[in-house]
């Protein structure tokens, strides 16, 4: 029987101690995120919010002010919609964020479903057009008769050409087939 008892309270206090070492690992994992953030405050790394606790806008330190990129808008479409860009042409610096925004209108009485395909001029200027938000990167389900401006967030890849000063960024509006589920 005394075996019995001393094995039973090894059993406790060997429940005891996970118990205290299952409560510091949550505690620890709890604490982490607070102690991170100190230590990039810090160290000065991976800031993200400011003092006031506001997200701090990303500073793009790599703009050419040097020249100045002209960048003709096109919109083509092959379907039940006008598509066509809210302004012919925007002047940037490469390295500069700008918008830019097209406008399509469904002009059936029936649900659609399209997607654009972008297209570059001159074909140099390809790799160095850096789209960082675009309707093209989706499927848009228009309804009927509807109306939407659709933003594209862009800059110029500083290492294009100098010789390259005009881009022409053109798209084709297509539609696609599939069903259109009702709740789009």
């Amino acid at each position: 029987m005394a075996g019995k008892s001393g094995r039973l309270a090894l059993n406790r206090t060997t429940f005891a101690k996970l118990v205290v070492v299952a409560c510091v690992m949550f505690g620890f994992g709890y604490a982490l995120v607070p102690i991170y953030r100190q230590v990039c405050e810090v160290l000065g790394i991976n800031v993200l919010t400011q003092k006031d606790g506001t997200v701090a806008r990303p500073a793009n330190t790599q703009v050419d002010l040097t020249r100045t990129i002209t960048v003709e808008l096109d919109g083509n479409s092959q379907g039940p919609w006008r598509f066509r860009p809210t302004q012919r042409s925007i002047e940037v610096h490469p390295g500069e964020m700008a918008t830019v925004v097209y406008e399509v209108v469904n002009t059936q009485g029936r649900t659609v479903k399209a997607q654009a395909i972008p297209s570059y001029a001159p074909q140099s200027a390809t790799p160095h057009f850096k789209k960082v938000e675009c309707f093209c990167f989706r499927e848009q389900v228009l309804g009927p008769h509807e109306a939407r401006q659709m933003p594209v967030v862009f800059f110029i890849d500083p290492a294009l050409p100098r010789e390259v000063k005009n881009i022409t960024l053109s798209y084709t509006f297509f539609e696609i087939g599939g069903a259109v589920a009702k709740n789009e």
